[in-house]
Formats: structure tokens, C-alpha cells, sequence
């Protein structure tokens, strides 16, 4: 008999560090590469494994994930065949608190896995870029008899430092070892410079996974949180493996981004305009689905009149005019109007977003549905933006927050 997978994302996250784009959404909520939102790409990999019962568990400014799901989403799955992508707000079933930890957060919607009868749960964190076949890791986790698999990725230590759970294994991948963010993490034997480090990603099966929410429920002094609790709780005394990550990008390193901090989210992007980006996203073998609105193609125009709208080493998404404006080393996204003699470089620029005559843009991040006034320039004088009340990153990025107005 086939084994039922039940897939668990969770999407709840804050995502404070990357304000101000999460001040009216959700992390996984946040645009990516013009076209898509972070959360599509843990989706498409459910979806490319195989995995069509899906449950999303959300908690913070959730509406526009919501709204990104029924409408691009739920087209996939056919209900009558048992398939699924279902968004799921703070039930509250268990405890009237918000979720406490990763582990709190499936253990107040129990009931909600239980109901499905999953003999496996696949728990994924909605905020990374990566591809990634959670079906080898599932196979892999069945030929250990595995009570928990975890996915793990080789980082240098140096960055593993106060921000990853990091892992010691045996010879047959078994994890003897976990700590949780730990300032001085134990490396791989043979390199001291490497060590495994967690990517979020968890595939448990389902009556261990039950037992052990339940048991850490009632520990007072916990966190609820698989990394700095459960995880450590259990690998003495149960069988809890580690699986390398395989990447499905096909390039020469694997691809893994956590984009929480607004630098390394517009450094992920300006990789996507680069001739050969790490992130392939052109592979029809592994394809990254996402809700596609209903607009014209991008159109340039004004060449005649010696003001051409023109765009190098951008992406440019649908409804977007270039209407004599110029593009270079951005990502322009859907509905984004460009007028005469305006210039965008080396940008991210978000949908519905004007930009006036004369204006000039340069290392920035435009939020939705921003009217850029006629002869600004953003992104020229990191004092004169943070003057204007624009937040400028630690690497010089000025970003103008949704909806953003400017006196006249």
C-alpha cells in the first residue's frame, strides 16, 4: 500500500528583519524574482515530490498569503481525489496563545494532521529559496525506519555560528549530537572548517510525531521548538537521521537562501539577472509554480522619438510598460510603469509602482504600489533617504515601504 504523506508548512513567521516589506505581509508572503512570492518555492517542491496534501499554518498579516493561494494554488489539487493545499489560521483548539515555537505551532493544530491519517508528516519552513525532492528524503527516512529525518546542509562554521541547529552523525548518518544555534558549533570529523547545520526540514512519522507533541506539551520550562527541544530530547533514545541535501538546481553548488534580512533578500535577487544566476529558474524539469495575474505582455516603446523605453539584464514581468524609461541589472515586476527619461539600476521594484519623468533610482527596493514623484533620485544619498524616512540597509539599500506617498 502507498504510503500517505501529509505535508506541513509552516508560514506564520514574522519576518521582522525584513521590514519594512513585512509590515503588511507575512516572510513567505514577500515577493521573489518579480513573479514570485518566497512560499512557492517549499510549494513547488511538495508538488514536484509528489506531495499533494498540503496544510499551511499561518499566524502574522496572513491575508496576502492567503489570497496568493486561492488564486495561484489550489488549481493544482483536485479535492474529490483527496488532494489539497489548505491555509490554516491559529485554530486556538489547544491553547488561546499564540504559537510558542515551530513545535507548539503543530501540536496546536493536532487535530487538523490526525484527521488526515498520515503515516508520514513532512514539516517545512515557508521562507527559503531552494529546490529539493522531499521524495528521496522520504524513502531514505523509510529504509532507516527512522522515527525522524533531518534535513541537513554542509555550511562553514562561521556562518553556522548563533544561527543554525548543528549536528554531529555517525558513520550511517545516525544523529548522536544537536545543538540549537550554538556560538561555538561542533564541526565535521576530518574538517574543521564545515559542519551540518539544519535546514528546517523534517520528516516525521506520524504516531512518533503525535507522542512527542504531546509530551512536550507538558514541560514547563520549554520552548516548543523541534530544535531547541525536541530534537535534543530524543536522540538518545530513538532513531534520528540526518539527509544531506540533495539539490535539484543542477548547478555546481547547491542553492539554499534564507532570505530573512533585507541585504541577503536583494542580494538573492540581483543573482537572478546575472547571465548564469545560481537559482535556475528556466528548468522545465523542476518548475516553480506560482499565481500568474492576468496582464498584457511588458511592452517598450517611444524608440522613435529617441527616448526608448529599454531594459538590459533585468527581468521584466507582464504589465509593465518601459514607456522611455530605462532598466539595467533590476527586477521589475508586474504592472510597474516607467516613464520618459527615468532610469532603475540595479533595483528590485515591486508591482504597481510608478515611476515619474526624470526619476532616478539606484540600489533600491520599491514596495508595492509606490508613485516615485518626477526628478526624484533614490538611492544616491543614504542621509537625504533616511532623512525622507526610508529605511537604508547596512550595505546601502534604500527601501521605500508599500503604499509609500510623497508631498508634493
Amino acid at each position: 500500500m502507498k504510503e500517505r504523506v501529509l505535508a506541513v508548512i509552516l508560514a506564520g513567521g514574522k519576518g521582522s528583519r525584513l521590514d519594512p516589506l513585512t509590515r503588511d505581509r507575512a516572510k513567505p508572503a514577500v515577493p521573489f524574482g518579480g513573479a514570485y512570492r518566497i512560499i512557492d518555492f517549499a510549494l513547488s517542491n511538495c508538488l514536484n515530490s509528489g506531495f499533494r496534501q498540503m496544510l499551511l499554518f499561518t499566524q502574522y498579516k496572513a491575508m496576502s498569503l492567503d489570497r496568493h493561494i486561492a488564486r495561484g494554488w489550489t488549481r493544482y489539487f483536485c479535492r474529490e481525489r483527496g488532494e489539497f493545499v489548505d491555509v490554516v489560521p491559529p485554530q486556538q483548539r489547544i491553547d488561546e496563545s499564540w504559537y510558542q515555537g515551530t513545535a507548539d505551532a503543530v501540536y496546536q493544530n493536532i487535530f487538523t494532521i490526525e484527521k488526515e491519517e498520515p503515516d508520514y508528516v513532512v514539516i517545512l519552513a515557508g521562507d527559503h529559496i531552494y529546490k529539493m525532492n522531499y521524495r528521496s528524503m522520504l524513502e531514505d527516512h523509510i529504509a532507516n525506519q527512522a522515527h525522524l529525518t533531518i534535513g541537513v546542509l554542509p555550511v562553514a562554521v562561521d556562518t553556522a555560528r548563533g544561527q543554525f541547529g548543528v549536528m554531529e552523525t555517525d558513520e550511517n548518518h545516525r544523529v548522536v549530537g544537536f545543538e540549537e544555534k550554538p556560538a561555538s558549533p561542533r564541526t565535521v570529523p576530518g574538517d574543521p572548517s564545515t559542519c551540518l547545520a539544519s535546514m528546517g526540514i523534517y520528516i516525521f512519522s506520524a504516531r512518533f510525531l503525535y507522542e512527542e507533541l504531546c509530551r512536550d506539551a507538558t514541560r514547563r520550562h520549554s520552548r516548543h521548538d523541534f530544535g531547541c527541544d525536541i530534537i535534543p530530547s530524543i536522540i538518545d533514545t530513538n532513531r534520528v537521521f540526518a539527509y544531506r541535501f540533495m539539490d535539484e538546481n543542477r548547478k555546481a553548488h547547491a542553492y539554499w537562501r534564507d532570505v530573512g534580512t533585507l541585504d541577503a533578500y536583494y542580494d538573492a535577487n540581483m543573482d537572478l539577472v546575472t547571465v548564469d544566476p545560481l537559482l535556475n529558474l528556466y528548468d522545465e524539469e523542476w518548475p516553480i509554480s506560482t499565481y500568474h495575474p492576468n496582464f498584457p505582455p511588458p511592452k517598450f516603446v517611444f524608440a522613435e522619438e529617441n527616448r526608448s523605453g529599454h531594459a538590459t539584464d533585468s527581468i521584466v514581468c507582464s504589465g509593465t510598460i518601459l514607456s522611455g524609461g530605462s532598466v539595467s541589472g533590476s527586477v521589475i515586476g508586474h504592472h510597474v510603469r516607467v516613464n520618459s527619461y527615468a532610469s532603475i539600476e540595479d533595483s528590485i521594484i515591486f508591482s504597481h509602482v510608478n515611476v515619474g519623468r526624470n526619476a532616478h533610482i539606484r540600489r533600491a527596493i520599491i514596495d508595492k504600489g509606490v508613485l516615485i514623484p518626477s526628478g526624484m533620485e533614490i538611492g544616491f544619498d543614504p542621509e537625504l533617504d533616511r532623512s525622507r524616512g526610508f529605511t537604508v540597509t547596512e550595505n546601502g539599500v534604500t527601501v521605500i515601504a508599500k503604499g509609500e506617498t510623497f508631498p508634493a
